[in-house]
């Protein structure tokens, strides 16, 4: 049977861009795409619904509890659950890449890493760079894990999500799904994708000091609890 894709945006004030994300969605190829409106104050969730995607509310802020705001909306005929930030980071032409590895059953879960040939110029900062480095080299180190990124820009087969029994309601979301996956032999896949510079709204957690230390802390946190009790 074929597979049925859907396509989850967490989005905070996200109006601005939005905009410009979902019209340049492969919408032929979504059986479902979602914005999960995580406690808004612009228009995030009026945007996304003229611009014809489904919205659910989740109120309490974090990209986790979006993220399973969003899952708790699939449709049950859905197999293949796609997950991209709302920023315009990424080019949604690109979920192709992500998507083919898992349609060609080569792989049950693939992100899209952010290469540094693809990167334009300041799409992630200096601190953004580094974490990503030493969060993969220390799952390396922990789990023997061979990850080169965090990037949110993923897809994965249903059944294995399922699996997995997420559970991080904030930013330790991917770095949780990368453990989960690598601990349950799920078959993973890293494909290159292009990242750029935000252009529309402004960053959550890169755009601010306070942001970019509270991620960092809990993705090194979330990765020595699964180092400590899997």
């Amino acid at each position: 049977m074929p597979h049925r894709v859907a396509l989850i945006l967490p989005a905070l004030n996200e109006e601005e861009s939005l905009a410009a994300v979902l019209p340049a969605l492969p919408w032929a190829e979504l059986a479902q795409v979602i914005v999960v409106d995580n406690g808004s104050r612009d228009r995030t969730a009026e945007v996304a619904r003229r611009c014809g995607a489904q919205v659910a509310i989740e109120p309490r802020r974090g990209y986790g509890r979006a993220c399973l705001a969003g899952i708790a909306a699939l449709k049950p005929e859905i197999s293949v659950v796609a997950f991209m930030d709302a920023d315009g980071s990424h080019d949604p032409a690109e979920l192709r890449l992500l998507l083919d590895p898992i349609l060609r059953e080569e792989a049950d879960f693939v992100i899209g890493t952010r290469a540094a040939a693809l990167r334009e110029p300041w799409a992630m900062t200096p601190q953004q760079i580094f974490g990503d480095l030493l969060a993969t080299r220390l799952m390396r180190l922990l789990f023997g894990a061979p990850y080169a990124d965090l990037g949110p820009f993923r897809a994965i087969r249903r059944d294995a999500l399922d699996r997995l029994g997420m559970c991080d309601t904030d930013f330790g979301w991917t770095v949780e799904m990368q453990i989960k996956a690598h601990l349950a032999g799920v078959r993973v896949a890293e494909v290159p994708v292009h990242c750029r510079r935000r252009r529309l709204g402004r960053s959550k957690v890169s755009g601010t000091v306070r942001g970019t230390v509270m991620a960092g802390l809990k993705i090194l946190w979330t990765i020595f609890r699964y180092r400590v009790t899997p």
